[in-house]
């Protein structure tokens, strides 16, 4: 397969998702698009997005577009940072490595998972550039400590806080595909992996991944007896507001708290010196029937008043998505379903194609909307009855 020529051919998001799902197993391929539950969350994040209508401003100078912008205290190509993904080299062996370095082609943030297939020091040597380390709150907490260390060491210029993994959301496909981590076999996965070879035989060849920074740590396994995902038995449920503000006085660079929801919350954040908070619904894939996050941003960002950024997740698969979130208030978004989707469709090339089309479309949603800059990006865009 040629993988650039793979990544050309997508002209959408969509596009690299359908290529990822022709190619990888089914139980691969729903673990990562799939939600919680009944994925009423999941659905929402994306219907919300496309319910936002833009008002355009007419006959503005749009002949040259700058998206660039700053996105937590540091330069940006556009509003688009890499969300945390986790397992990614179950989609492609090197996907951690290859989306990394796609954001640091293009000029974005990184945000490397606690459960990557990379490790901290990998991803610092291959592709430097804006990184970010996200923590999961371990139960073991010498090893979480190790973790926020080593990422101080290799020089990760913020640190990602992720608060919406107490216990692991109910995700049904993985039961119903037999998936848990690390791989148990059986009749019915094996069946699924043999019918994708182009998947199955370089996992046979080079060996399943492992998740690098988190592989020593015992794991149960019982998977679906448990009725339990297999993300989250790791982590500690008991993490409070108290531990929270021990990190913040601990990490010296920026503080990200990830997975907020509630104005109140983003509130007492701001008020304990955060330096940035993501409005996040885990991607859908935690509590099924959280609202939509583009939905809950604009409370967050009335409750913050400009004084730290308020980023959002969950749901963008346009360029206009990028837009319509500036214009409620968010500083940027992040995305981790669409350049994990390229990167399994396509290896690196892939990444590179999803914020390829993503800042184009973006560029082009700017144009059409009147705006030649990200600063001229308002309310005013936003379609309410009386525009």
């Amino acid at each position: 397969m040629n993988l650039d020529r793979t990544a050309a051919s997508a002209f959408s998001v969509e596009d690299l998702r359908a290529v990822a799902k022709r190619r990888l197993p089914r139980a691969i391929f729903e673990f990562f698009d799939g939600g919680a539950e009944e994925e009423v969350t999941l659905r929402d994040n994306i219907d919300a997005f496309r319910q936002i209508r833009i008002v355009p401003k007419a006959l503005n100078d749009v002949s040259k577009v700058d998206t660039t912008t700053e996105l937590v205290g540091g330069p940006s190509a556009m509003p688009l940072a890499i969300a945390p993904t986790g397992a990614a080299a179950f989609g492609r062996h090197g996907a951690d490595i290859a989306i990394a370095r796609a954001a640091a082609a293009m000029g974005i943030p990184y945000s490397l998972s606690t459960s990557a297939t990379a490790s901290i020091e990998q991803i610092a040597d291959a592709a430097p550039g804006r990184l970010w380390f996200q923590a999961y709150i371990l139960s073991n907490k010498e090893k979480l400590a190790s973790l926020i260390q080593r990422a101080h060491a290799a020089d990760y210029e913020g640190l990602m806080i992720t608060v919406d993994l107490p216990v692991g959301g109910k995700r049904e496909r993985d039961f119903r595909n037999h998936l848990v981590f690390p791989f148990k076999y059986t009749p019915r996965n094996v069946l699924d992996f043999a019918l994708h070879p182009g998947w199955s035989l370089p996992m046979l060849l080079k060996g399943a991944p492992e998740m690098e920074n988190i592989k020593e740590l015992k794991r149960d396994n019982q998977g679906g007896k448990k009725l339990a995902s297999s993300v989250g038995k790791n982590y500690d449920p008991a993490f409070d507001w108290q531990q929270l503000q021990i990190m913040r006085d601990n990490w010296s660079r920026k503080l990200i708290v990830k997975g907020i929801m509630r104005p109140s919350d983003a509130e007492r954040l701001v008020k304990m010196g955060i330096d940035a908070i993501v409005v996040s619904n885990h991607g859908g894939r935690q509590l099924d029937s959280a609202p939509a996050t583009i939905n809950a941003l604009p409370a967050v960002v009335a409750a913050v008043a400009g004084r730290v950024p308020v980023l959002v997740d969950g749901g963008v698969r346009r360029g206009v998505d990028i837009l319509k979130a500036r214009a409620l208030g968010a500083q940027g978004v992040l995305t981790g379903r669409a350049t994990l989707f390229g990167a399994a469709a396509a290896g690196q090339p892939g990444a590179a194609r999803a914020l390829d089309i993503l800042k184009d479309e973006f560029s082009r949603a700017m144009q059409l909307s009147g705006v030649s800059k990200v600063s001229e990006i308002d309310q005013e865009l936003i379609f309410n009855g009386r525009s």
